[in-house]
């Protein structure tokens, strides 16, 4: 489907910074991004807030306008720019999914919503300064350090990880299995000491 000419108006407008363009263009769209956000969300299982669809809209909506709208810059036109920010929109949805699952693993937020009935047998786990979280990485031996960085710290895929460190990358699962196990034991032995 090519260019539509009101979308290629938007974008040059956009890319001018007239006033008024970015409203125009986050009326146009917000219903698109909207409906991707709840596409990713149902497709994954995942239960999305109000909060958290507003969160990922305003993720999406600044990876357009970074770097002075470097997004709509390297925009070329061969597909409708509803396609093209779909894409974009998906992209930026799923990552930041992943970070903030990596991030509730290792306690820097709640994994999980919990209604106040189970606040009773909930376990408190501490949430960890990351200058802590160093100092447990040190009790791990090289290669389980480094996984955990490159994953946890540096969201990066099992491929990318075995591909940064040239190992196999069915070897980097158990590796950071072991990794996890032997940091949660360190951060329960130092929240106890």
């Amino acid at each position: 489907m090519p260019l539509r000419e009101i979308d290629k108006s938007l974008i040059d407008r956009c890319l001018a910074h007239e006033p008024g363009a970015w409203n125009d263009f986050v009326d146009r769209y917000m219903g698109l991004i909207y409906h991707v956000i709840h596409h990713v969300a149902h497709a994954r299982s995942l239960m999305l807030n109000s909060a958290d669809v507003e969160d990922l809209a305003a993720e999406v909506f600044l990876a357009v306008v970074d770097d002075d709208y470097k997004v709509l810059r390297r925009f070329k036109g061969e597909s409708s720019l509803p396609t093209y920010l779909t894409v974009i929109a998906r992209r930026v949805c799923i990552r930041e999914v992943v970070k903030r699952y990596r991030e509730a693993e290792l306690g820097h937020s709640r994994a999980h919503r919990v209604s106040i009935d189970d606040v009773d047998e909930l376990e408190a786990e501490p949430i960890l300064p990351l200058e802590e979280v160093e100092r447990i990485l040190e009790s791990l031996t090289g290669r389980e350090a480094e996984v955990f960085r490159l994953y946890h710290l540096r969201y990066l895929s099992y491929r990318e990880i075995a591909k940064q460190l040239d190992i196999a990358e069915n070897s980097v699962g158990p590796v950071l299995s072991q990794a996890r196990r032997k940091f949660k034991a360190a951060a329960v032995e130092r929240s106890g000491a």
